[in-house]
């Protein structure tokens, strides 16, 4: 029973110092490291913008250009046209005054007589249109990649404006605290 209260007490008494070595490290790891904050400016070296593509498709009417040279004349002023007639009209016409009775009709003569212009019962300026679909795409500028250096040293941040020639940063200096320094050495 001896053997037993005193292995118990042995126990009891390495817990407490267990206890008290790990109460220790947690006080080390309770101060709070105080982080030292400036601001500096640095030279901007390039600003590249990052590009949002949009693309979208909507329709439009597209129609064919009508040409002028394919549509009959037309007659605006209401007066009969003047054909150029040429030699040959010029002779018919006077051949046909012999041939004309006196009560002013024409008798009728074999001519062969040109073939009429085909009778366009549509509008005269019917163009052929049709509904196609029109890609469209805009880019616009959602970032921008800047390279700048501080100190001699280059640096590179996306940023959601361009900074122009220079960039104000923070620099911010903090003690570091490893598993090197929490050792016994180190007081």
């Amino acid at each position: 029973m001896k053997s037993t209260s005193l292995l118990t007490l042995a126990c009891l008494l390495g817990g407490a110092a267990f206890m008290a070595c790990a109460q220790d490290g947690e006080v080390r790891n309770r101060v709070v490291i105080v982080e030292n904050v400036k601001f500096d400016y640095a030279q901007v070296l390039n600003v590249e913008p990052v590009f949002q593509t949009l693309r979208a498709t909507r329709t439009e009417e597209h129609c064919e250009p009508v040409s002028t040279r394919t549509l009959a004349p037309v007659n605006v002023t209401g007066e009969e046209p003047q054909e150029d007639k040429g030699r040959f009209g010029r002779f018919m016409d006077s051949v046909r005054s012999i041939f004309r009775r006196e009560d002013g009709t024409e008798e009728e003569l074999p001519v062969a007589e040109a073939p009429a212009p085909a009778a366009n019962n549509g509008p005269l300026l019917t163009r052929e249109c049709r509904i196609i679909p029109v890609g469209r795409e805009f880019r616009r500028p959602i970032a921008y990649d800047v390279d700048y250096v501080y100190k001699g040293t280059k640096y590179r941040s996306r940023l959601p404006e361009d900074p122009g020639n220079r960039l104000k940063i923070r620099v911010s200096i903090t003690p570091w605290i490893g598993a090197e320094q929490g050792s016994a050495a180190n007081p």
